[in-house]
């Protein structure tokens, strides 16, 4: 195995560490405002998620980071290309931290109904664009290969196969609504719904009471629908644009997982549901990496723009020296990543938190005031 396959292999990894856990963190975010009843439990809700949305995202920045060290190439032509559509999922992140951590800060109705209200927004915006800029990863883009010098496209019989020619760049040049298709329409939809679904089944899982049993019941009514959409635009992705015979294994085991979600959520138990759904969730990011290789950045122009993970990679030296870093700080990262859900393990019930948190909104300005302990 090359380095530049193993180093891809790290990185679909590290994307399905992303999204399978910060997916219910998304999902319980598009849900706080129409599953929750009253503020108990929406600070139930908030409480769920609140130890761990942020160790979540490491599994982001960790994606990002290694894309950049390993595969520069692929690093600037998606993000030079895509740049519109990063920047909103930037945006949302931002100020959905901001909701999080401060909803909660003064004791006011209106002043956390905004902060639940971009939340929900924040959650939904991302979810639905982390499937829509996957999928044009598996369709492909109008790419071109462009000298730098000029701004000429170079033509594609003129594009060497296996290297990247000199005094040039791969370069989007369709443009923002060119990544707007029923294919990734679609794929958008599948994300929001899988992560609408994952996060129903984690607050099953995760709270008590008459919060639990409504979630439960919405994760019934999400799983048959989030599955048959994933099943259509999985077809889809392979039938029409994989060239991989073996992409069919993660499909199935894509399929496989979230049907026996479902299963186990008909039977109440929230456990097995959540952790089936959490694998296929991890099989279908699985399955959009082979549907996508040999290529990182396909081109619907013609094939020879196609970059793959090949021509994308950096020099050995650097991904042995990158190497030697994930063995030696991903083991750390898995461990208090179990960590920190072991020591947070247990429900939490709405019906033991105090709705009356946070300071009054006419002593927001008073520094006399003595502190008080804030949360979620």
């Amino acid at each position: 195995m090359t380095l530049s396959t193993l180093w891809l292999i790290l990185i679909a990894v590290l994307w399905t560490g992303y999204l399978t856990l910060e997916g219910f963190d998304f999902g319980v975010g598009m849900l706080i405002r129409l599953l929750a009843r009253d503020e108990r439990e929406r600070r139930a809700m908030l409480r769920t998620i609140g130890p761990h949305w942020d160790g979540n995202e490491v599994w982001l920045l960790t994606a990002g980071g290694a894309t950049f060290a390993a595969f520069p190439e692929w690093y600037g032509t998606l993000f030079s290309g895509a740049y519109l559509v990063l920047f909103l999922i930037l945006l949302a992140l931002i100020v959905r931290v901001c909701a999080l951590e401060w909803r909660a800060k003064i004791n006011d109705e209106t002043w956390r109904a905004r902060w639940d209200w971009a939340l929900t927004a924040c959650s939904w915006l991302p979810a639905v664009l982390w499937g829509a800029a996957f999928a044009n990863l598996v369709s492909g883009m109008r790419i071109e290969v462009i000298e730098t010098a000029s701004g000429a496209a170079v033509p594609a019989a003129e594009v060497p196969a296996g290297t990247l020619l000199a005094g040039t760049a791969h370069q989007l040049t369709g443009g923002f609504w060119s990544l707007i298709t029923p294919f990734a329409l679609l794929g958008g939809a599948v994300t929001a719904l899988l992560f609408l679904n994952h996060g129903a089944l984690y607050l099953a899982l995760k709270t008590g009471g008459d919060l639990s049993v409504r979630a439960g019941r919405l994760a019934r009514r999400t799983s048959l629908a989030s599955t048959a959409v994933t099943a259509v635009w999985a077809l889809w992705a392979q039938l029409a644009y994989s060239p991989n015979v073996l992409s069919w294994i993660p499909l199935v085991l894509a399929a496989a997982g979230l049907v026996a979600s479902y299963l186990a959520c008909l039977r109440g138990r929230d456990g097995w549901a959540f952790a089936l759904h959490f694998v296929g969730i991890g099989a279908a990011v699985a399955f959009i990496f082979a549907a996508m290789a040999p290529d990182v950045m396909r081109s619907s122009i013609d094939p020879a723009y196609s970059l793959t993970y090949v021509t994308a990679a950096s020099a050995d030296t650097t991904l042995v020296i990158m190497l030697v870093a994930a063995v030696a700080f991903v083991p750390v990262v898995l461990f208090y990543t179990v960590w920190g859900y072991k020591v947070f393990s247990a429900r939490v019930h709405a019906e033991a938190i105090d709705p009356d948190e946070g300071l009054h909104p006419t002593r927001v300005r008073d520094s006399a005031q003595p502190e008080a302990h804030i949360g979620y």
